[in-house]
């Protein structure tokens, strides 16, 4: 066996065990983090979930911008996001946080719809392209959230349980 075989076998060996030592020395499990499924995959149904929810049309945007959102007719749960002369083909990502997220892996553009509005954002420039766009019944939203404010999160901690 040569010295370099050994030596890259070795060090094989030892990466493979770190994670499981460090697991264990931690005496705590490391959760796994799954990958992002290609953007060929097939759709999950919790992706046809969040496709369901995503608004489509036209959705006026803060400095004069605006973003066009279309369904793909030959391939359900994906959008045509356009905006300016820049097109994106958007595919649903599952949140934790129930926020509609979007996103062209292929651009590095992703598209957040919250209830009051949506921002279109720029991974690769690390930046946001449009913000404050929405829709008629995003607009809705934030006026109502205007009239009827939530309650501000030290507020709600403040509250006594019963």
């Amino acid at each position: 066996m040569s010295d370099a075989w050994s030596l890259a076998l070795c060090g094989a060996l030892l990466a493979a065990s770190l994670p499981h030592a460090h697991a264990q020395s931690a005496n705590r499990s490391v959760p796994t983090v799954q990958a992002p499924a290609p953007a060929d995959a097939p759709l999950t149904d919790k992706e046809r979930a969040v496709a369901a929810k995503v608004y489509v049309g036209a959705a006026p945007c803060e400095l004069g911008k605006s973003v066009q959102i279309e369904p793909v007719a030959d391939e359900p749960g994906y959008f045509d996001l356009t905006m300016g002369g820049q097109r994106y083909r958007m595919r649903p990502v599952e949140t934790t946080t129930g926020a509609v997220r979007l996103e062209d892996r292929t651009l590095g553009a992703v598209w957040i719809q919250l209830p009051n509005k949506s921002m279109l954002m720029s991974q690769r420039l690390g930046r946001r392209l449009a913000d404050e766009c929405a829709n008629a019944v995003q607009r809705a939203a934030a006026e109502a959230m205007k009239l009827n404010p939530p309650p501000h999160l030290l507020d709600v901690a403040q509250v006594p349980s019963r």
